[in-house]
């Protein structure tokens, strides 16, 4: 009988052995494909003030962050908090460090993240998050939005996935739709409510819109808007077709064109379309934007997303670094991947190379000198000191290890050992 309630916490992950070492090798291979781009690791501190993490939070960040409750012996008296991403710290990081940085800086951070969210199957409070950004000093040419989306697209190719479709936008059409529109002011309210039009019926969309003073015949404008998408071409005549005028979108548009044919001009890149209902909720967020979706399991929602940022750091220094960057949520899509099969860790080889089972003390020195040359190759090993019948021991190696070495006086004596492959049953001899 428990004494505690020993199950981790609602809305934290925690995975078997086998689960996760299919979970920390999809995130070595994440890790792989980034610095292959040239991205540069570094880790930001877990805990930062507050007025840093408020500083660009946006939508409901703020309801759902972690306060650090200080201790007296706490040095530091300012409020604390736990990071919700890494896109914010980011952006201290680059302030306080800039004349030390080679810019463009290219940057990788994967680490965990936490936020207060309700509980639920796929959502989680403490996740892992895999960026890659791309930080300029006063400039950053467009060309980079296409780069870090080409890395993201790279890295998620580690899951075999079928079908990926990339979709991006661009927030500058946007705002320049609602401009034409003389709906400017309303601009990052519009923005929230676009990106949750996928999740609610449009008669609600439609009564959210009216209920900031949108009239009927400029919200049915806005709901084209977000079903246009397509190949450029299919767009701009679609919104030519909306706007008539399309001068107050042309800078969207050429921001668009632009990484739209830099991203088809690769080949590894199978599907990507322009999609003017990605929005991305949050308001840091000021030129491109992008998710990535797996066509046939539209249920999962977005597997990746990202974009450009130009002001993210103005309210920490007066020098502008405009960056762009995209992030893999690690956590949730290993979960979500898991629960449709597309994850099978059954097929994933055991953690454990070799278990090594001694039968006896007198056998131990060899099996320790053999479990360090099977080290020296590159091999992982475990030893088994259990004295339990061999059948029990057989049957725990079997969990753990692709292949099982019984070590009795006779291996000990003339150094000759069979491995067992412990799900064909296979013998092989091992030479040391």
């Amino acid at each position: 009988m428990k004494k505690f309630n020993t199950s981790p916490l609602s809305g934290m992950q925690e995975l078997l052995p086998t689960e996760q070492v299919v979970f920390d090798k999809l995130k070595q291979q994440i890790s792989d494909v980034y610095h292959h781009y040239g991205f540069q690791s570094i880790e930001t501190p877990l805990i930062d003030r507050t007025e840093i993490l408020f500083a660009k939070a946006g939508g409901d960040t703020e309801k759902q962050i972690y306060r650090v409750m200080k201790t007296a012996e706490t040095a530091d008296s300012a409020d604390q908090a736990l990071r919700f991403d890494h896109t914010v710290p980011l952006a201290r990081y680059v302030v306080e460090h800039n004349n030390d940085l080679a810019f463009p800086f290219s940057v990788t951070q994967i680490n965990r993240n936490f936020r207060g969210e309700r509980a639920q199957r796929g959502r989680f409070r403490e996740f892992y998050q895999c960026d890659a950004d791309i930080i300029g000093r006063d400039s950053l040419p467009i060309a980079y939005d296409a780069q870090v989306i080409s890395c993201i697209y790279e890295a998620l190719k580690a899951f075999k996935l079928p079908n990926m479709q990339v979709r991006i936008s661009n927030r500058k059409v946007l705002s320049g739709f609602l401009s034409a529109l003389e709906l400017e002011t309303k601009n990052a309210e519009i923005a929230e409510i676009i990106d949750h039009i996928e999740k609610v019926p449009l008669d609600v969309t439609r009564e959210k819109l009216a209920k900031l003073g949108v009239d009927s015949d400029k919200v049915e404008k806005i709901i084209k808007f977000t079903d246009i998408k397509g190949d450029y071409e299919t767009v701009e005549k679609a919104l030519t077709e909306l706007l008539g005028d399309t001068s107050a979108i042309a800078e969207g548009l050429s921001e668009l064109k632009t990484v739209f044919d830099l991203l088809n001009a690769q080949e590894s890149l199978d599907d990507v379309i322009i999609d003017l209902m990605i929005i991305r909720g949050l308001d840091y967020y000021t030129g491109t934007v992008f998710e990535t979706f797996i066509t046939d399991h539209r249920e999962l929602g977005s597997i990746s997303s990202g974009g450009r940022y130009d002001n993210l750091a103005s309210n920490f220094s007066n020098q502008s670094f405009p960056g762009v960057g995209g992030s893999i949520g690690l956590t949730r899509l290993f979960f979500v991947l898991k629960e449709c099969g597309l994850i099978n860790i059954n097929e994933e080889k055991n953690p454990v190379d070799y278990c090594l089972l001694p039968l006896s003390e007198n056998e131990y020195k060899f099996t320790m000198a053999t479990a360090a040359k099977l080290r020296e190759q590159g091999s992982t090993v475990d030893i088994d000191f259990e004295t339990r019948k061999l059948g029990s021991r057989m049957n725990r190696a079997a969990k753990i290890a692709e292949y099982a070495i019984v070590i009795g006086d006779s291996e000990a004596a003339s150094g000759k050992l069979e491995a067992k492959n412990l799900k064909t049953g296979e013998k092989i001899e091992i030479n040391l």
